[in-house]
Formats: C-alpha cells, structure tokens, sequence
C-alpha cells in the first residue's frame, strides 16, 4: 500500500497588529443628579452604577449582582426606579437621577428614612438605599398603598437580613405620616409580641 504525500499550505504572511489601548478615551454628558446640574467625563462603556460611584463618588447605591437580579443598585432615572447596573451611563444624558443621597433635604431626613430606622427596617444597610428608593417612587405614585401594593413594589429588591416585614411595616409608617397623619409604630414592631 502506497501512501501520499500531503502538500501543506503555503506559509501565510505574517501581518503586525497594533493594539491602541482606549482606556484614555472618554465622553462627558451633563445630567441632573440629586437635584443638581452635574457634567461628569467617563469611558463609554461605564454603566449608570459605575459612573454613580466611581466617577460622581455616590456610594450610597450599590454594587450587588451587577446582572439585574438584586435590585441593591437601585435609583430612580426620572422618577423610575431603575437598575443602575443595568443601564448605560450614555443613556442618561440630559436625564434626571436620584441616589439615597439625594433623600434628605437640608439635614432633614426623609420620613422613608426615618421609619426605617425606627422601625430597624436596615439592618446591615447594604440593600437599604434601593429599598428606600424604590419606595419613594412608591408613595410618589400611590399615597396609599396595601401591603400587598408594597410588596409588588419591593418585590425586585432582595434583603438577607430582615425578612421584611420590618420593611413593609416602615413604608405603610412613612406614608401614614406623609399623608399627615399621627402615626406611630406598634409596639410589637418595636418590642415583639409579648
């Protein structure tokens, strides 16, 4: 048995490739952040979370699964709450964002804030600024919410720590109060049943 000799492929030519790094390329876009006219410049490919905290210096939104999954980097882009890992920093020029630093006015607490640590609705506090937000957008939208309204809202925002009912509990609080009404917690909020 005879066996043939293969013809390899003629030698391709080598060809250089020059890569330019872009970590220098940028872009600025001017948006209102917390009430304020801000222009921040960072890389295209930065999302809304990213920008926030690294490039604006607002912590107070969160890194969690940064796949949309968590709900910890919640904000509100427009009065929306929005997943901030899951939206492009270009997307929001001209844009209006609002951050858990932007709750308080002039030192006062946002009565969100403060039925929530009446109530220990924070407990480690890493989910907390997205719950707050997601709630101000609930109570901006619905003055009067049943606690299943509540739990639909808050639904996409995941807590390991307070099983929530101390979160449902300190959203129905706020909104009594911000509707004017005399409202405090009850006691087994507080202290447990006894």
């Amino acid at each position: 048995m005879r066996v043939r000799a293969r013809k390899l492929a003629p030698a391709l030519p080598l060809i250089k490739i020059t890569v330019i790094p872009m970590h220098d390329s940028k872009t600025t876009i001017a948006l209102e952040v917390n009430e304020e006219p801000v222009e921040v410049a960072f890389a295209p490919h930065k999302t809304l979370l990213e920008v926030l905290r690294e490039d604006l210096g607002l912590t107070g939104t969160k890194h969690g699964c940064e796949l949309g999954e968590c709900g910890t980097c919640t904000v509100l882009l427009d009065g929306t709450p929005v997943l901030s890992c899951l939206v492009l920093g270009l997307a929001c020029a001209g844009r209006r964002v609002k951050t858990v630093e932007g709750m308080a006015d002039r030192g006062t607490l946002h009565p969100l804030q403060e039925a929530f640590a009446e109530l220990g609705a924070a407990q480690c506090g890493y989910c907390t600024p997205a719950f707050l937000l997601a709630s101000e957008a609930l109570l901006a939208a619905n003055a009067s919410p049943s606690r299943d309204v509540i739990k639909d809202a808050l639904a996409g925002n995941l807590c390991r720590c307070t099983g929530y009912i101390k979160i449902y509990e300190a959203v129905e609080l706020a909104a009594a109060r911000m509707r004017g009404e005399d409202a405090s917690p009850a006691a087994e909020s507080l202290y447990g049943y006894e």
